[in-house]
């Protein structure tokens, strides 16, 4: 018999192709995201798994799956997965760890331009039929002769950083590990304390992962030492942002405005996480920008993470190492390169 494969969320179908040569292939080809119920279901007696973003993963469910070898994550961040527990029971976890990078930098452009120029209420105004020709309004900030301070400076800060020189920015970042001096230099970067950087930034962007000390790294008091007016971009997790302190910065004018593609109801392995965005946040219609989690959707790049991660689902399935892995599974007879 073919061993199983469940995929959680719809995948390019060259990507299905290429699986069903080999394997059983149970995928979700609808746009939307299956109850956990259903994927349990699914993969009871699968022996791959393909994750995405919307989904979370913990020994419990683990403990139904007895079958699994693998679960290849089709994306970089794995927060929402007990990769212990994956470890604990013999089961691989990979991640694609390279190809959000680019995308997930450009987007940050994107929402920081878009934002501090108004992009998204000029649109609505030249659609409302209220446009007759310039008038002096929707007076936005530009970025030339600012301060951008980065928070976190790993593969998508320096993406960014490069992205950004060209725009005559002072550029600073904040790291507990700083870069070697000849990344600082080809970034054209500036390392400080956070402290200095929320007082001296113009533009705050905080690029770290979501652990136990970055949950609300952004809070009240790290948005009051934020200089008056600053922006604040936010394409990493939403819960590294505290988004109701948020909230009530951008209404009382504290901030000058907040762009996000990411949220922290998104952030499933936080029992404790806000269900739905701030209705405050969502109203602040002139101040804020948003993104539905899109910092890697383009489409090449999505069909490659999609391959990335069917790869390493026949990798260990055939008894290699699978790329990406970020676990040694106890039960396994090798351990990754």
């Amino acid at each position: 018999m073919k061993p199983k494969v469940v995929i959680t969320h719809r995948v390019h179908e060259e990507v299905l192709g290429f699986l069903r040569t080999s394997c059983e292939v149970c995928a979700n080809e609808s746009p939307d995201t299956l109850e956990r119920k259903e994927i349990l279901r699914r993969t009871a007696d699968a022996e791959g798994l393909m994750v995405f973003m919307p989904d979370s993963l913990d020994a419990e469910f683990l403990d139904r799956c007895p079958r699994l070898k693998i679960v290849a994550a089709a994306l970089k961040g794995y927060d929402n997965f007990d990769v212990g527990a994956c470890t604990q029971r013999g089961v691989w976890f990979t991640i694609v760890p390279d190809l959000l990078t680019v995308p997930t930098a450009e987007l940050i452009l994107a929402l920081l331009l878009g934002l501090t120029r108004k992009i998204l209420e000029g649109d609505h105004y030249v659609r409302s039929g209220e446009f007759h020709g310039w008038r002096p309004s929707l007076y936005g900030t530009g970025l030339t002769g600012r301060t951008l301070g980065i928070i976190g400076l790993g593969a998508v800060g320096q993406a960014l950083a490069k992205r950004l020189r060209g725009f005559d920015l002072t550029l600073l970042y904040s790291d507990i590990r700083p870069v070697a001096a000849s990344i600082e230099h080809d970034c054209g970067v500036r390392h400080v304390s956070l402290d200095e950087l929320l007082v001296e930034s113009d533009f705050v962007v905080p690029l770290l992962p979501l652990t136990s000390t970055t949950v609300h790294l952004i809070n009240g008091d790290t948005l009051m030492a934020m200089k008056p007016g600053a922006f604040l971009i936010n394409a990493c997790r939403g819960s590294v942002v505290d988004e109701q302190a948020v909230a009530k910065a951008v209404t009382a004018g504290r901030l000058g405005g907040y762009a996000a593609d990411v949220f922290e109801m998104e952030d499933w392995a936080r029992t404790d996480r806000l269900r739905t965005i701030p209705p405050a946040l969502l109203a602040a219609e002139d101040r804020t920008l948003f993104t539905p989690h899109l910092g890697s959707a383009v489409r090449q790049v999505r069909l490659e993470i999609e391959w990335q991660a069917a790869r390493s689902i026949m990798q260990a399935l055939t008894g290699q190492l699978p790329a990406g892995a970020v676990n040694s599974p106890a039960s396994a007879s090798k351990s990754p390169a």
